[in-house]
């Protein structure tokens, strides 16, 4: 294979296309949040359920400017699993907490008139901050209904406030929106 064809099945490849090639057929399927086989909920496990509707809904790509980079990865997977993580340390022995994760609008947007070569980069500016909206349902250790609710969460100073994740963590800011509700919902006792 020549230089240019080697170029062409390298994009097909990472576009989700099978290619024919000399030595046999290559295929590879980068993982969306919107695809068919992507989970819309955690495994059941432990005191905290972790559900949410289609990604394809929710704000992050709805309104973004570049959908493929938006829909990319398993970042909705990883924001259920860190408020599921979160969750259980804070809840007290024998509650349940369920939470339907309805819209999340990431920090930062893509801002393609700046370029072709910043065409996949998320510019993490103040006047896009993290927002994520759910319902939920906390439920004492006898079944009552403690509280429930729907919450719009967002973090307008996500640029001024610490952040204890590391800058090369994509989801930073939304985890420490989330770790701050949990914080105000799940207080420790005695606090």
């Amino acid at each position: 294979m020549n230089l240019r064809s080697t170029l062409i099945a390298l994009a097909l490849v990472l576009t989700g296309a099978t290619v024919a090639t000399a030595s046999g057929t290559a295929s590879a399927r980068i993982r969306t949040v919107t695809g068919p086989d992507a989970p819309r909920a955690l495994p059941e496990q432990g005191p905290v359920s972790v559900t949410w509707d289609d990604p394809a809904n929710f704000t992050e790509i709805r309104y973004s400017l570049n959908k493929f980079e938006s829909r990319r990865g398993d970042w909705v997977e990883q924001l259920a699993q860190h408020l599921r993580e979160r969750a259980e340390k804070r809840l007290p022995p024998g509650e349940q907490l369920l939470v339907n994760i309805t819209d999340i609008d990431r920090a930062g947007a893509y801002e393609p008139w700046r370029g072709v070569q910043f065409y996949d980069t998320r510019f993490i500016l103040d006047i896009y901050p993290p927002r994520m909206t759910f319902n939920y349902r906390r439920i004492g250790a006898g079944g009552d209904v403690l509280a429930e609710g729907e919450r719009e969460i967002r973090d307008m100073g996500y640029l001024m406030t610490a952040n204890p994740y590391f800058n090369s963590d994509t989801l930073r800011y939304e985890k420490a929106m989330i770790d701050r509700w949990i914080s105000q919902e799940l207080p420790r006792p005695g606090t």
